[in-house]
């Protein structure tokens, strides 16, 4: 039997073709970047305070976003992955609902429900939290938009695990959050890591949802943006070279460790 997986028909080769004019579509923009990023500029957005306050912003804001809204996301995905309930698809489809509507309208909606007049913004106020202009409102941007990410990557991930093995597990008298904890969870960690990071990168990466809410303190994607209407290209792309660098160290990194677990 010919091994398709070594031998190339002049089909494979025609998709191999089109593969590549995705992948330099992916890649022109970015390695142009660089090329247009002289070392200096490059020195100098990296000792500009506000540009490391920025990127700084948009890392750790994303980061909170994503892991406190894991504790919401994962066990969501897992009654989706192993229950039938009335509604369950308009369930889906309303997770879906960040992906398709513009960035601008999401923050929008995630302002109505920040205000001071809103039953979330007057608890927060009750707290001592703010959310407009403030980092906790950056975080709910953020998080509108990517968790579809987190819970649809979990879903599938809980879905790929052998119903039978938590069956066995319940019936050695285990705890269903046993089961969930030691059975479950392990088993599809791999996915529900990959949505970890999508989640996190997009959060990261966000705009148009985020400047709706607080444009000052500035994240880094709304300060490249301020440098490129203040200033124009050339004072814009440094910083947004240094961002892109380090949105793919760390991604890398990411899956690298995604990898070797």
């Amino acid at each position: 039997m010919p091994d398709i997986t070594q031998r190339y028909s002049p089909l494979h080769l025609v998709f191999a073709f089109l593969g590549g004019i995705v992948l330099l579509f992916i890649v022109a923009p970015i390695a142009g970047m660089y090329l247009h990023t002289s070392f200096g500029s490059a020195m100098e957005a990296l000792g500009s305070e506000d540009v490391r306050d920025s990127i700084w912003l948009s890392l750790w804001v994303s980061m909170a976003g994503t892991v406190l809204f894991s504790f919401l996301a994962i066990p969501l995905a897992y009654l989706l992955a192993r229950k039938t309930f009335p509604f369950k698809n308009l369930v889906n489809a309303l997770i879906d609902i960040p992906l398709v509507i513009p960035h601008s309208a999401a923050g929008i909606a995630v302002l109505g429900i920040l205000t001071r007049d809103s039953l979330l913004g007057k608890t927060g106020e009750f707290l001592g939290i703010r959310f407009v202009g403030h980092p906790a409102g950056i975080m709910m941007a953020m998080a509108f938009v990517s968790i579809p990410f987190l819970i649809n990557a979990a879903r599938d991930g809980f879905a790929a695990v052998p119903v039978r093995l938590e069956q066995v597990g319940l019936t050695l008298g285990a705890s269903p959050w046993r089961v969930f904890r030691t059975i479950s969870l392990p088993l599809a960690w791999r996915p529900i890591l990959t949505g970890f990071i999508l989640m996190w990168a997009r959060g990261m990466s966000e705009f148009g949802a985020v400047v709706i809410i607080a444009y000052n303190p500035q994240t880094a994607p709304v300060l490249i943006f301020e440098r490129f209407t203040s200033y124009g290209l050339k004072y814009a792309v440094p910083a947004a070279t240094l961002f892109v660098s380090v949105c793919l160290l760390i991604f890398i990194l990411l899956r690298i460790v995604r990898r070797k677990g």
